[in-house]
Parts: structure tokens; C-alpha cells; sequence
């Protein structure tokens, strides 16, 4: 019973719950009566959320896709700057950065299935490595003005986020270690793989 009380497995259980949450999914239900599980691309994140709802909607698609974006950001923001608060080490922080993702990508709300893990993990990411994600946002904003295609441009800055993780943190601060990021890059690339295939395949839909 004591494991229960303890604060770290409460902040844990907190992240992989409060990042387990379908914004998208709930907001195109509610307010657009659209299943975006069973549309679209099935994704439940803000780029399904905007291409789906936009048929229907085209000004309360935009609303929508942004609410998902910024709610899909911060959920996992929340839970760390309770933990920072609470002035967990490091290492706790980095294990909610992880959790939240993972929360995402397999919500325990819709059976182990979500989204790309995107707007999450850089939403943490954020708070972990302020400057390595400014940058990384900075060129995923540029390479979907250029490329107009959500997927690769996000993955285009992850790569980024990595790149600069690296040269600006040689040792990553409190831990010493890159594995927290590489565990959320793989993950992100991992939910990747349809669209991935889709690139290769020249299939892959423009915003």
C-alpha cells in the first residue's frame, strides 16, 4: 500500500493517466460529432482533428486543431511542473517526460492506441531543453511552410531536437544520459511507420 502513497509512483501514474486523455478525439465528438478514430487518417491528433473536421467546418476545424494542439502540449507540461514544484531530481523529471509520451502514443482510454506522440513530447521537451526545442520548433515551422506536410515536418524536427540536444548538451544535465530522449524519439518514429511507408510511397497528404 505504502508504493501507492509514494510521490514519484503518483506523479508516474499521473503522467501516463493526465497524457492518456483523447483531447482531439473528445473535441471533434463534442463539438463537430465526428469520430475521427474511424476518419481521416484514425489519428487522434491535431492534424486529423483539422483535415477531418475541415469538410464539415472549415472555421471550427482551425479552433478545434488548435485546442488539440495546445491541450495535446501541455498535459504532459502539467504533470512535470507539479513534479518541479515538488522539487523532484531529474531523473523523476525525465521519467515524466517519457511516461507522458508513452501515455499518448498508448492511452490506457482507448485501448493502448493514440496519437504521434508530437505535440506531447515536444511539449516536454520544452520544459527539459528549453533552447534544443525552440530551435527544433523553429525549423519544424519552416519545413512545413516549405513542405506542407504535417508528418515530415514533424519528423524533420525531431531530428533537429536531437542534433541540438547533442551539441548543446554533451551531458545531459541531473542524468548524464541522452536515453530519455532517444526513448521519446523512437516512439514518435515508431507511430511514424504508416506514414513513413506513406512518404516512400509519394501517398503522403499535404495540409
Amino acid at each position: 500500500m505504502d508504493i501507492l502513497l509514494n510521490q514519484n509512483i503518483l506523479l508516474y501514474l499521473a503522467a501516463y493517466l493526465i497524457s492518456g486523455i483523447p483531447f482531439g478525439y473528445l473535441l471533434a465528438k463534442k463539438f463537430a460529432d465526428v469520430d475521427i478514430k474511424n476518419a481521416g487518417s484514425g489519428n487522434i491528433g491535431a492534424t486529423n482533428v483539422l483535415r477531418v473536421v475541415k469538410e464539415k467546418n472549415p472555421s471550427l476545424a482551425k479552433k478545434l486543431g488548435a485546442a488539440t494542439l495546445f491541450l495535446d502540449a501541455v498535459k504532459g507540461v502539467a504533470v512535470i511542473l507539479v513534479a518541479i514544484l515538488l522539487d523532484a531530481p531529474e531523473s523523476v523529471l525525465w521519467t515524466i517526460a517519457v511516461l507522458s509520451v508513452v501515455g499518448h502514443c498508448f492511452s490506457a482510454f482507448l485501448g493502448f492506441e493514440g496519437g504521434k506522440g508530437v505535440a506531447t513530447g515536444f511539449g516536454v521537451l520544452l520544459i527539459m531543453m528549453p533552447a534544443p526545442a525552440l530551435i527544433a520548433i523553429a525549423i519544424w515551422f519552416i519545413a512545413s511552410q516549405g513542405l506542407k506536410i504535417s508528418s515530415l515536418s514533424s519528423l524533420v524536427g525531431l531530428v533537429a531536437f536531437i542534433f541540438a540536444s547533442y551539441l548543446l548538451y554533451p551531458q545531459v544535465p541531473g542524468i548524464g544520459s541522452h536515453a530519455p530522449i532517444w526513448i521519446i524519439a523512437l516512439i514518435i518514429f515508431y507511430k511514424h511507420i504508416p506514414n513513413i511507408i506513406r512518404l516512400i510511397k509519394k501517398e503522403e497528404g499535404k495540409i
